[in-house]
């Protein structure tokens, strides 16, 4: 996420303007404000789970276990539904199998493989989190018009379809 605090002013994009003529200074502001927001906003969700002793990716893993129906998923399929690596995702594993929020089975089609199903205490858990977490989004999102979302949703979806040009 954006570390930068503090966005640019007009004095700094006249410099920055000066020195690379060819920029357009207005889609850069924009993007860092946006850039800036999404960070503010995985922030606010950060300070939100740590209420309730939980960081972002282990919170995810736990919310993708509750979207299977059978509570199940491979670790793989996790990290890959979470964009981290294998690696980071045995780590969020470790530790919510450490609180019992999850546990390991052995997975019946290849035993050298194990699965991670979410336990009771992980769906108590959730059942804890999430009234929180709706309550708070709601609360974000109705700071927008119904237009407002559609069309920030719409634009951001654009973006995201093309966010490969600035790779």
């Amino acid at each position: 996420m954006l570390l930068l605090k503090e966005l640019p002013n007009s004095k700094s994009l006249e410099q920055f303007l000066a020195r690379y003529p060819e920029a357009d200074i207005q889609a850069i502001l924009d993007f860092a404000i946006m850039l800036r927001a999404a960070s503010d906003i995985s922030d606010a969700l950060d300070k939100l789970l740590a209420k309730h002793a939980l960081l972002q990716g282990r919170w995810w893993v736990l919310v993708l276990l509750l979207r299977q129906p059978d509570l199940t998923s491979s670790p793989s399929a996790l990290a890959e539904k979470t964009g981290v690596t294998k690696a980071t995702m045995t780590g969020f594993i470790d530790g919510l199998e450490r609180e019992g929020l999850i546990t390991r089975l052995l997975d019946n089609q290849d035993r050298r493989k194990f699965l991670i199903r979410l336990t009771a205490a992980g769906q108590q858990k959730l059942d804890q989190v999430m009234p929180d977490y709706y309550s708070k989004v709601s609360a974000l999102m109705s700071t927008l018009t119904a237009e407002q979302r559609a069309v920030m949703i719409k634009s951001l979806q654009i973006l995201s379809l093309h966010s490969e040009l600035i790779k």
